[in-house]
């Protein structure tokens, strides 16, 4: 009884504490969410215009929500949860989208922001479903990044040795 209270408070303060949480859903990838916690379960909103993609998440399913610690951005604690859509204009959807509102960053159409996301968007609560899977002194060894996407990009090549003479014969600065 004591564990599950210590990592349902572990839980709870740490998603407080922080503005971005990871979550996998059932399928597809990990997932950088930005957030908040309001009643017991992280709340995130998106998949509309503009707005954070929610891949995986389906009303009903399971995810995993790992939360980073505040002080050093690293893994702190991961737990299953429940989803949960929010129906739109309901008194949890509104409540949960006043807490919301005020940490989304740089929205282009503040005042008229609820009705938008009403209108185009999902609000979903990710409620705990059981004890975390990972906390301090029980993390597994790996380091949990995931790999990189395929792409055509390549990594920076090695400078050419001339460069820092050019470079330094622009400032008016001889070579030695």
């Amino acid at each position: 009884m004591d564990d599950m209270l210590l990592g349902r408070a572990l839980v709870e303060e740490a998603a407080k504490k922080s503005g971005l949480v990871w979550v996998r859903g059932a399928e597809g990838r990990t997932t950088a969410l930005w957030h908040v916690w309001h009643d017991g379960a992280v709340c995130v909103v998106g998949d509309g215009p503009g707005e954070q993609p929610l891949p995986g998440l389906a009303d009903g399913g399971t995810a995993t929500v790992t939360v980073r610690s505040k002080d050093k951005g690293g893994r702190l604690v991961s737990f299953p949860a429940r989803v949960v859509a929010l129906p739109p204009d309901g008194e949890a959807w509104t409540a949960a989208v006043e807490e919301l509102k005020g940490k989304r960053l740089n929205a282009p159409d503040a005042d008229t922001m609820p009705r938008r996301w009403a209108r185009e968007c999902r609000v979903l609560r990710l409620e705990p479903s059981g004890p975390p899977t990972e906390t301090p002194g029980a993390m597994p060894d790996g380091s949990g990044a995931a790999a990189p996407v395929p792409s055509p990009a390549t990594t920076r090549r090695p400078v050419p040795a001339a460069l820092p003479k050019l470079l330094l014969r622009r400032r008016g600065v001889t070579p030695r």
